[in-house]
């Protein structure tokens, strides 16, 4: 799965607060309880950081906060000037190659 952690629109990262960033991270929680997706990918640093008190870093997070890996990426906003379309392609597809060298990994 793909998510963004606060489910409504905002013009800029900092409209969102603290608060809704911890919920979207326990909603998170639940989901992946839930669902079991294989990997965890979420959009924005900056509100990873927030939603799970753990500093991000692009790509996958060690350790997990979750129960499945979590693969974080730079919010393809506008505002995140410092990755342009080339390089947030080249964060995408390393997103790909991970999540598929887990399906090798487990034979599917």
């Amino acid at each position: 799965g793909i998510t963004n952690l606060v489910q409504r629109t905002t013009a800029r990262a900092d409209e969102l607060t603290k608060e809704e960033l911890v919920a979207g991270g326990e909603r998170l929680r639940r989901q992946v309880r839930r669902y079991r997706p294989r990997v965890l990918a979420v959009l924005g640093m900056g509100a990873y950081t927030t939603a799970f008190g753990h500093r991000a870093n692009v790509g996958v997070q060690e350790p997990s906060p979750l129960e499945v890996p979590v693969f974080v990426l730079p919010n393809p906003s506008g505002l995140a000037a410092g990755y342009q379309l080339p390089r947030l392609i080249e964060l995408f597809s390393e997103l790909r190659e991970f999540v598929c060298r887990l399906d090798r990994a487990k034979g599917t």
